[in-house]
């Protein structure tokens, strides 16, 4: 996915993978600042449960302010693949 871009953000790098989906460092070309992109797993494309807990995880976070939370800029979908771009 390096290289790859989901909106305006350009994807740098993977920084990890779990139970849901993947983290990627990338970069708002529109505010010229890194973010980390969380994705879906590919195989959960289309799948409609999996891109709602994607929401509802985004939707709790960004209800949240403290520290130790990431800041979430904005929940997308580029090709057909829902992401949330965070702190």
């Amino acid at each position: 996915m390096t290289g790859q871009t989901f909106g305006h953000y350009r994807i740098l790098e993977k920084i990890g993978t779990g139970g849901m989906g993947e983290v990627y460092r990338a970069r708002d070309d529109f505010l010229n600042r890194d973010v980390a992109i969380k994705t879906l797993h590919p195989g959960s494309l289309g799948n409609a449960a999996a891109k709602e807990k994607l929401l509802r995880e985004a939707r709790s976070s960004s209800a949240l302010s403290d520290p130790h939370i990431c800041a979430i800029y904005e929940v997308g979908e580029s090709d057909g693949r829902a992401f949330i771009a965070m702190e």
